[in-house]
């Protein structure tokens, strides 16, 4: 074990001194030889580490949108293959050669933070078999060992005996509960972690060998974590524990504002972000205007839910722009300053379109118009002409039409045949 850790010296020094000099703050505050000291000197190491691992996460984000570039076409290999799976890998592979992405780059945080986890055990390790290693010297050496996370010295582990926990001045039932609770802990996060990719950020319409690989890593992970956890320190946990929630709360963000496109985290985004463009009449920052660029660009391509929010926008009376800002359409922008009093015909009243009337309310007021026609015709006619009009000739067949009955029609009637006798 000293072999391989003089032999790794170049990281487990570096990481030893970055420890001692967070303990030498939270010392000053808690105590040199708290568990609180040297605990949160194991978080900051980690926060310190994932800080510098942000463009790494960058590019992988980068990485992961290049491979959602290529789900049409991984989707007309696998249709073109679907009855030969070793064409359709060969064709695959072929494809992420050519354009240069890596199936695998989700993997690149994890494997750039391996270094530290493994300088970091090494470390506690040797805390735990009373040997200095790095810039711990002995009464650095001597403070660790008597700091206690939750009752559990920082160096214990699961399957330490009774005799090796008594000599770190605590009890193996402390020790294995407190370990036993954060492996738990630590496997549920990266569990829950892999889980929330799969099911909201995974464009779900695209069935792909990347996808198998995930979802085999969502349960895969978790097991590896419970069964060598039961071997790691109580300040690797600490430490891995510590990453896992980093990661959790980092993806949730990732999803939350920048989701992968045909993905239910882009439906509930493109859900939010119609509501606030419809109400405040633009994009509210660089990182909106992007996505909305980015799905103007795509014209016939969209995905169900992008066609939806294009859709959405027209209909309300927006434009979305090729630059990403969003504008007003001109009927909006009449309604908008109507209702703000800015128009100078506000205060001119709309046209009312008259209401349908029904075909019994048409049929009444017609019958009522009529019946008024009358009154009037016969209220306005002169008193001296009325006997005139009685005594007038009449013209043929004048009686018969106004002897005709409803329902027979107008004009000279057809006569009847001669009954057969």
């Amino acid at each position: 074990m000293d072999t391989i850790a003089s032999f790794f010296s170049f990281i487990t020094t570096p990481v030893s001194w970055v420890i001692v000099q967070f303990h030498t703050v939270y010392g000053s505050i808690f105590g040199p030889d708290t568990g609180w000291a040297w605990g949160l000197s194991i978080v900051s190491l980690v926060i310190l580490i994932r800080i510098c691992l942000i463009p790494l996460f960058v590019k992988q984000i980068k990485a992961t949108r290049a491979m959602q570039t290529l789900q049409p076409e991984m989707k007309k290999i696998q249709e073109r293959y679907k009855n030969d799976k070793q064409r359709q890998s060969e064709e695959m592979m072929k494809l992420y050669k050519e354009t240069g992405t890596n199936p695998l780059s989700s993997c690149l945080p994890i494997l750039a933070q391996s270094p530290f986890f493994f300088a970091l055990y090494h470390v506690l390790n040797g805390i735990a078999n009373n040997d200095t290693i790095g810039v711990i010297n002995t009464s650095l050496l001597q403070s660790a060992q008597k700091a206690h996370i939750f009752g559990a010295p920082l160096a214990a582990k699961f399957t330490d005996s009774a005799a090796d926990v008594a000599a770190l001045d605590a009890s193996l039932t402390t020790v294995r509960i407190v370990t036993a609770v954060m492996i738990v802990m630590m496997s549920a996060s990266q569990f829950y972690t892999q889980r929330q990719l799969m099911t909201k950020n995974v464009d779900t319409t695209v069935k792909t060998p990347f996808m198998q690989q995930q979802k085999m890593l969502m349960y895969v992970f978790p097991v590896m974590f419970a069964v060598f956890g039961i071997n790691f320190p109580v300040g690797v946990l600490v430490y891995w524990l510590t990453t896992n929630v980093w990661t959790m709360g980092q993806q949730m963000y990732v999803i939350h504002n920048n989701p992968t496109p045909g993905s239910k985290a882009q439906a509930s985004y493109l859900e939010r972000l119609y509501k606030h463009v419809t109400h405040h009449g633009k994009t509210r920052s660089r990182g909106e205007r992007a996505i909305v660029k980015a799905i103007v660009s795509k014209g016939r391509d969209r995905n169900e839910f992008e066609r939806k929010f294009i859709n959405g926008l027209n209909k309300a009376g927006f434009t979305a722009q090729a630059d990403g800002t969003v504008v007003r359409g001109v009927a909006q922008a009449e309604a908008d300053q109507v209702e703000d009093g800015t128009s100078t015909s506000a205060a001119a009243p709309k046209r009312q379109q008259p209401k349908r009337q029904s075909k019994s309310q048409r049929q009444s007021g017609a019958a009522k118009a009529a019946g008024e026609t009358t009154s009037l015709s016969k209220s306005d006619e002169p008193e001296d002409t009325k006997p005139a009009a009685k005594n007038a000739p009449q013209k043929p067949g004048g009686g018969t039409r106004s002897k005709a009955q409803s329902g027979q029609r107008k004009g000279p009637q057809r006569p009847k045949s001669p009954s057969k006798k």
